[in-house]
Protein backbone atom coordinates (compact mmCIF):
# COMPACT_ATOMS: atom_id res chain seq x y z
CA UNK A 1 0.00 0.00 0.00
CA UNK A 2 1.24 3.30 -0.86
CA UNK A 3 2.24 5.93 2.25
CA UNK A 4 -0.21 8.37 2.36
CA UNK A 5 0.78 11.88 0.83
CA UNK A 6 0.31 13.72 4.42
CA UNK A 7 2.67 11.19 6.34
CA UNK A 8 5.35 11.32 3.20
CA UNK A 9 5.34 15.56 3.58
CA UNK A 10 5.34 15.45 7.16
CA UNK A 11 8.01 13.01 7.40
CA UNK A 12 9.95 14.92 4.84
CA UNK A 13 9.47 17.86 6.75
CA UNK A 14 11.32 16.71 9.80
CA UNK A 15 13.88 14.96 8.13
CA UNK A 16 14.43 18.41 6.63
CA UNK A 17 14.25 20.23 9.86
CA UNK A 18 16.84 17.54 11.50
CA UNK A 19 19.52 18.59 8.80
CA UNK A 20 19.30 22.41 9.68
CA UNK A 21 19.40 21.61 13.29
CA UNK A 22 21.92 19.29 12.43
CA UNK A 23 23.96 22.02 10.20
CA UNK A 24 23.21 24.72 12.83
CA UNK A 25 24.95 23.08 15.64
CA UNK A 26 28.28 21.85 13.54
CA UNK A 27 28.44 25.43 12.34
CA UNK A 28 28.06 26.92 15.53
CA UNK A 29 30.43 24.43 17.62
CA UNK A 30 33.22 25.12 14.46
CA UNK A 31 32.58 29.12 14.44
CA UNK A 32 32.59 28.66 18.83
CA UNK A 33 36.46 26.90 19.07
CA UNK A 34 38.13 30.08 17.20
CA UNK A 35 35.82 32.52 18.75
CA UNK A 36 36.10 31.64 22.44
CA UNK A 37 39.86 33.39 22.74
CA UNK A 38 37.86 36.42 20.84
CA UNK A 39 35.63 36.61 23.70
CA UNK A 40 37.70 36.20 26.45
CA UNK A 41 39.80 39.01 25.51
CA UNK A 42 36.16 40.91 24.80
CA UNK A 43 35.42 39.98 28.45
CA UNK A 44 38.59 41.11 29.84
CA UNK A 45 37.73 44.59 28.10
CA UNK A 46 34.51 44.80 29.10
CA UNK A 47 35.46 44.24 32.58
CA UNK A 48 38.21 46.22 32.64
CA UNK A 49 36.36 49.51 31.30
CA UNK A 50 32.95 49.48 33.05
CA UNK A 51 31.42 47.84 35.83
CA UNK A 52 29.64 44.66 35.53
CA UNK A 53 29.53 40.96 34.57
CA UNK A 54 31.12 40.79 30.85
CA UNK A 55 28.59 38.35 30.03
CA UNK A 56 24.64 39.97 29.49
CA UNK A 57 21.43 37.30 30.14
CA UNK A 58 18.04 38.70 28.88
CA UNK A 59 15.14 37.12 28.50
CA UNK A 60 13.75 36.70 24.60
CA UNK A 61 11.13 34.52 22.95
CA UNK A 62 11.33 32.01 21.63
CA UNK A 63 9.78 29.33 19.37
CA UNK A 64 5.77 28.54 20.64
CA UNK A 65 6.50 31.97 22.18
CA UNK A 66 8.43 30.08 25.40
CA UNK A 67 10.72 32.29 27.09
CA UNK A 68 14.63 31.33 27.04
CA UNK A 69 18.04 33.20 28.34
CA UNK A 70 19.51 34.71 25.62
CA UNK A 71 23.42 35.47 25.90
CA UNK A 72 25.14 38.64 24.51
CA UNK A 73 27.95 40.57 25.58
CA UNK A 74 27.31 43.30 27.26
CA UNK A 75 27.81 46.42 25.82
CA UNK A 76 25.70 48.92 27.99
CA UNK A 77 26.58 50.31 31.48
CA UNK A 78 25.29 48.05 34.65
CA UNK A 79 21.72 48.98 35.45
CA UNK A 80 20.66 50.66 32.27
CA UNK A 81 17.12 49.42 31.48
CA UNK A 82 15.90 46.20 29.48
CA UNK A 83 14.88 47.97 26.37
CA UNK A 84 15.13 46.55 22.58
CA UNK A 85 17.96 47.22 20.60
CA UNK A 86 16.49 50.53 19.45
CA UNK A 87 15.29 51.93 21.60
CA UNK A 88 18.43 52.00 23.45
CA UNK A 89 19.66 55.61 24.33
CA UNK A 90 23.17 56.11 22.52
CA UNK A 91 24.90 57.23 25.66
CA UNK A 92 24.28 53.75 27.72
CA UNK A 93 26.15 52.24 25.25
CA UNK A 94 30.04 51.79 26.77
CA UNK A 95 32.80 52.28 23.62
CA UNK A 96 33.83 49.04 24.06
CA UNK A 97 30.08 48.15 23.37
CA UNK A 98 30.09 50.04 20.36
CA UNK A 99 32.83 48.70 19.30
CA UNK A 100 31.40 45.17 19.83
CA UNK A 101 28.19 45.97 18.06
CA UNK A 102 29.39 47.75 14.87
CA UNK A 103 31.53 44.38 14.54
CA UNK A 104 28.72 41.84 15.74
CA UNK A 105 31.28 40.72 18.30
CA UNK A 106 28.25 40.97 20.91
CA UNK A 107 26.12 38.18 19.35
CA UNK A 108 29.22 35.29 19.69
CA UNK A 109 28.00 34.27 23.08
CA UNK A 110 24.53 32.98 21.12
CA UNK A 111 26.20 30.56 19.59
CA UNK A 112 25.86 28.61 22.99
CA UNK A 113 21.95 29.22 22.77
CA UNK A 114 22.34 27.35 19.17
CA UNK A 115 23.91 24.60 20.29
CA UNK A 116 21.46 24.20 23.81
CA UNK A 117 18.48 24.37 20.85
CA UNK A 118 16.97 27.86 22.17
CA UNK A 119 17.45 29.51 18.46
CA UNK A 120 18.95 28.52 15.07
CA UNK A 121 22.20 29.97 13.42
CA UNK A 122 19.51 32.11 10.79
CA UNK A 123 15.69 33.18 11.61
CA UNK A 124 13.71 35.86 12.84
CA UNK A 125 15.80 37.56 16.18
CA UNK A 126 14.14 36.97 19.18
CA UNK A 127 11.85 39.55 21.08
CA UNK A 128 11.32 40.93 24.74
CA UNK A 129 8.10 39.96 26.22
CA UNK A 130 7.09 42.77 26.78
CA UNK A 131 7.34 44.14 22.80
CA UNK A 132 3.32 43.36 22.32
CA UNK A 133 2.64 44.38 18.78
CA UNK A 134 5.86 42.55 17.59
CA UNK A 135 4.43 39.53 19.00
CA UNK A 136 0.90 40.20 17.97
CA UNK A 137 1.88 40.52 14.21
CA UNK A 138 4.19 37.26 15.07
CA UNK A 139 1.86 35.23 16.48
CA UNK A 140 -0.95 36.25 13.64
CA UNK A 141 1.66 35.30 10.88
CA UNK A 142 3.02 32.01 12.49
CA UNK A 143 6.04 32.89 12.91
CA UNK A 144 6.58 31.46 16.53
CA UNK A 145 6.58 28.09 14.86
CA UNK A 146 10.37 28.40 13.83
CA UNK A 147 13.35 29.33 16.38
CA UNK A 148 14.71 32.66 16.43
CA UNK A 149 18.09 33.10 14.76
CA UNK A 150 20.92 35.06 15.21
CA UNK A 151 21.02 36.51 12.13
CA UNK A 152 17.85 36.95 9.75
CA UNK A 153 16.38 38.07 6.30
CA UNK A 154 14.76 41.56 8.23
CA UNK A 155 18.04 41.72 9.94
CA UNK A 156 19.98 42.06 6.30
CA UNK A 157 16.89 44.17 5.04
CA UNK A 158 18.41 46.64 7.52
CA UNK A 159 14.66 46.01 9.57
CA UNK A 160 14.68 46.50 13.04
CA UNK A 161 12.10 45.76 15.81
CA UNK A 162 10.63 49.86 15.19
CA UNK A 163 8.56 48.40 12.26
CA UNK A 164 6.90 45.48 14.13
CA UNK A 165 4.42 44.85 11.28
CA UNK A 166 7.19 44.71 8.09
CA UNK A 167 9.47 42.67 10.84
CA UNK A 168 7.22 40.20 11.24
CA UNK A 169 6.13 40.33 7.62
CA UNK A 170 9.52 39.75 6.49
CA UNK A 171 10.13 36.95 9.29
CA UNK A 172 7.23 34.91 7.39
CA UNK A 173 8.44 35.61 4.08
CA UNK A 174 11.50 34.03 5.13
CA UNK A 175 9.48 30.63 6.93
CA UNK A 176 7.64 30.11 3.32
CA UNK A 177 11.32 30.08 1.29
CA UNK A 178 13.41 28.47 4.72
CA UNK A 179 15.75 25.75 3.04
CA UNK A 180 19.53 25.36 3.82
CA UNK A 181 20.84 27.11 1.41
CA UNK A 182 18.78 30.09 1.83
CA UNK A 183 20.52 29.86 5.71
CA UNK A 184 23.78 29.69 3.81
CA UNK A 185 23.47 32.42 1.47
CA UNK A 186 22.07 34.72 4.71
CA UNK A 187 24.94 33.40 6.99
CA UNK A 188 27.23 34.86 3.96
CA UNK A 189 25.76 37.98 3.40
CA UNK A 190 26.24 38.33 7.30
CA UNK A 191 29.72 37.47 7.44
CA UNK A 192 30.53 40.19 4.47
CA UNK A 193 27.89 42.67 6.18
CA UNK A 194 26.46 42.73 2.79
CA UNK A 195 23.01 44.43 3.02
CA UNK A 196 19.92 42.86 1.09
CA UNK A 197 17.47 44.74 -0.94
Amino acid sequence: MAEPVIGTAARQSRIATGARRGLDVAIAIIILLPALPVMLVAAALIRATSKGPALFVQERLGRDCVPFRCYKLRTMYQHTPSVPTHEAHAGAITPVGRFLRMTKLDELPQLWNVIRGDMALVGPRPCLPDQRELISHRRRLGVFSSLPGITGLAQLRGIDMSQPELCAKTDAEYLTRGSVRLDLWLLACTLLRRRLP
